[in-house]
């Protein structure tokens, strides 16, 4: 979100918490705000309008109802939390204390989902029918730290990338997922978590969606995408490999944290590059009755049944600027946000039913789903 923040004019940032000594100078030299150790200190400060969470997964329930309890609108991090039991507990506290609950950035912010959205909406294509979503990665071989490589504190591709597809694809086809049938891979000893999994899930409206993800730093399907990586930048072909080349010079555990912790915000000079299009997620496909969308970073492929164009869009400006679209929106003109709290109660539903179906082996009924209109 840093290229957001810096570049938004509706933003202002007037205080940060890190435990990270560097980080927090580095915040007073960037932005000139305060500094503050803890997350108490900084939701009692009362500049602060709006709280943004970007701490671990484990952590997200905590913070929120913190920023809550001191009247601080919420923009948190996906996914929303690690149990059901903490979705809940944030949304009562949001509602409780008059304040929005923002969940994001996840791609299904992005401009192409959304426009494709529009177009899925406008019926002039016919109702979706079949989604089709893949995307193949480095996930797993980015520098992590020991909870990011344990599934039980939110670790894993499912509850950090399946949360980004599961948004897009609930986005498209309506939000209310039936049921749920998948298999998850954990395939690598020394990365103890899942690193690929497929999924089917099946909409109340009878639409079906077909998930596949892999973190295994093999094939990367940004090859297919015009080689423009998940954050619209432009990717190339010659670095094959790189994520495993880097993670083999930490021997340890500790090597990796340290490994890790040099990239970190006021460790390593903040590097924004130019956007080439778009944010994405991989390969997505929605099947409509009469043409075939698909969002890239450079807008919306549309293949109907007599000619197939491109649907453009404008390259961005701010990146992610649709996640303080929904933010200004929804505290400023009262406006309920598509990525509110029981939305993205709704995707980790889906996330915990990927990993529960794949356990039991067997297809899961959902019980805590909404539509798009929420």
């Amino acid at each position: 979100m840093l290229p957001t923040f810096h570049a938004d004019e509706r933003i202002r940032l007037v205080a940060a918490a890190d435990p990270r000594p560097e980080s927090r100078a580095q915040f007073v030299k960037d932005f000139g705000g305060r500094a503050c150790a803890s997350v108490d200190e900084l939701c009692k400060d009362p500049e602060v309008e709006v709280v943004y969470i970007a701490t671990p997964h484990q952590y997200h329930a905590e913070h929120c109802l913190a920023a809550a309890r001191c009247g601080k609108h919420v923009l948190v991090e996906k996914p929303m939390a690690v149990t059901l039991a903490d979705c809940a507990a944030m949304i009562d506290a949001a509602r409780k204390a008059n304040v929005r609950l923002v969940v994001g950035h996840s791609h299904s912010f992005d401009a192409p989902y959304l426009r494709t959205r529009a177009l899925i909406a406008s019926g002039a294509h016919g109702p979706v029918r079949m989604i089709t979503a893949l995307n193949f990665t480095d996930f797993l071989y980015r520098p992590r730290r020991p909870e990011e490589l344990d599934t039980a504190q939110g670790g894993g591709a499912v509850f950090n990338q399946g949360a980004h597809q599961v948004d897009v694809v609930r986005l498209l086809g309506g939000g209310r997922v039936r049921s749920i049938r998948a298999q998850t891979g954990a395939w690598d000893a020394r990365r103890p978590t899942e690193g690929a999994f497929s999924a089917l899930l099946t909409f109340e409206n009878a639409a079906f969606a077909s998930l596949t993800y892999s973190g295994y730093a093999h094939f990367d399907s940004d090859e297919l995408v015009g080689w423009i990586g998940e954050m619209g930048t432009p990717k190339s072909a010659a670095n094959y490999g790189a994520a495993r080349a880097a993670l083999r010079g930490a021997r340890t555990p500790a090597e990796e944290v340290e490994l890790k912790r040099r990239g970190v915000y006021g460790a390593a000079p903040a590097s924004i590059a130019p956007a080439a299009g778009h944010q994405h997620f991989g390969v997505v496909i929605a099947s409509c009755e009469r043409a075939d969308l698909r969002p890239l970073p450079t807008g919306v492929m549309i293949y109907a049944d007599e000619r197939a164009w491109m649907d453009e869009l404008a390259a961005p400006g701010v990146p992610r600027s649709e996640v303080i679209d929904e933010l200004y929106d929804a505290i400023v003109a009262g406006q309920s946000p598509l990525h509110g709290g029981e939305w993205a109660m709704a995707t980790l539903e889906v996330c915990l039913a990927i990993l529960e179906s794949a356990r039991l082996g067997r297809e899961l009924r959902l019980h805590h789903q909404v539509g798009v209109d929420v």
